[in-house]
């Protein structure tokens, strides 16, 4: 973000020169012809080309750093979470059980009058998910009805559950604690 500042206080400098500078020779002033610097079909063209070459040398760095952010690198982890109406989900698909079914449960919200004190409300559910701290865990989102949205805002993390679409995001804990999500 600092390397992409340094362009945007560049432009800005010129576009205000260029206005600044087109103002004060275009004023109001009987017989004044304006200099083929300001006024042109050359200058046109440079002042269209220039932007473009600008964006392309800030874009072309930024797919490679977007591409390298979804990519998990080998992930110890993966947890499935597939959205339903006002529950969730969760399949541990790396480990499995003798029968080798997967580990699977439900998450529901506790119910306000079921709350203990301490508690948060809207926040607490009946079985949280258990991740190991200083791991890549990847998560694979989907929703078996409607639009859902899987977010850790302490993590960082947020992505949305669509039906008939598997969405990947991936995070990295560094601490322990309960880290609580919304939808």
């Amino acid at each position: 973000s600092h390397d992409i500042m340094f362009f945007d206080v560049g432009v800005l400098a010129f576009v205000l020169w260029m206005l600044v500078r087109t103002l004060w020779l275009f004023r109001a002033r009987e017989g004044h012809i304006p200099t083929k610097i300001i006024h042109g079909t050359a200058i046109e063209i440079a002042w269209t080309v220039t932007p473009s070459l600008i964006l392309l040398a800030i874009a072309v760095p930024s797919f490679a750093l977007l591409y390298s952010m979804d990519e998990n690198i080998d992930p110890a982890i993966t947890v499935k979470a597939i959205g339903h109406q006002w529950y969730w989900t969760y399949e541990y698909s790396d480990y499995s059980s003798s029968e080798d079914e997967s580990i699977v449960f439900d998450s529901y919200m506790v119910a306000e009058d079921d709350l203990e004190k301490g508690q948060l409300r809207l926040l607490e559910v009946d079985n949280r998910v258990v991740v190991p701290v200083h791991t890549h865990i990847r998560l694979l989102l989907t929703s078996a009805d409607v639009l859902h949205s899987w977010a850790v805002p302490s993590l960082g993390v947020k992505c949305d559950a669509i039906p008939g679409r598997l969405n990947q995001t991936g995070f990295y804990l560094l601490r322990e604690g309960i880290f609580y999500g919304q939808c």
